[in-house]
């Protein structure tokens, strides 16, 4: 296939859609964070989960083409690695979040300043963004069935198609997990760790059974 026509574009979109939602979720987690985040670093962010959004099709399109038996294994193993690296930043989040959250209560009632209002806003790293982009695309592997049949400059363009809707669409995710975090103080982390869990269970549940 290599016809470029508005179909074809129509539903690369789609499938860029439906392939950013984890990407989505990921990002409001961020924003939960990082509230006070500026616009460059958001776009980095974006435009991470957009390269691995671009990058893991094209690693499907070029394994179902040249190196089908290894895709047969490896694409059973995809749902698997997404929730170990989900649960890995999602657990720590939780971990550390409600560490802090009992550790200032116990403060307050024994009439001390909580410490947690003293440190600095935890960063996102570079390490945990290459996790989480590599996370939050790794399904899109599974992409390669679907372009398949597509030249190599068809899959191209699709895969670019779905990097550019992953992109605005986790920028909007983004925004929203600022707005909320300004809001939820102490409890964003613990918040964003849950949702992370719950991203990872939800990989899991719908590659072993979906």
């Amino acid at each position: 296939m290599g016809q470029i026509d508005f179909i074809f574009i129509l539903n690369s979109i789609l499938l860029g859609v439906g392939l950013a939602m984890d990407a989505f979720s990921v990002s409001i987690v961020n924003g939960l964070s990082e509230p006070k985040m500026k616009p460059a670093k958001m776009s980095i962010i974006a435009g991470c989960y957009a390269f691995f959004q671009f990058a893991m099709p094209m690693i499907g399109w070029f394994v179902v083409n040249f190196l089908m038996e290894v895709f047969s294994v490896l694409e059973k193993l995809i749902p698997w690695i997404a929730f170990a690296l989900l649960i890995l930043i999602g657990g720590k989040m939780i971990w550390e979040s409600a560490r802090e959250i009992i550790k200032c209560r116990r403060d307050k009632k024994a009439g001390k300043p909580c410490e947690k209002e003293e440190k600095p806003v935890k960063k996102l790293t570079a390490v945990v963004l290459f996790i989480q982009g590599i996370a939050t695309s790794i399904d899109a592997l599974s992409v390669g069935l679907t372009i398949a049949e597509y030249k190599t400059a068809a899959a191209l363009i699709a895969a670019g198609i779905i990097a550019v809707v992953t992109f605005i669409i986790c920028m909007v995710g983004l925004k929203i997990g600022k707005f909320a975090g300004k809001h939820l103080g102490d409890y964003a982390g613990l918040l964003g760790g849950i949702i992370l869990v719950g991203i990872g269970l939800e990989i899991l549940i719908r590659g072993l059974f979906f």
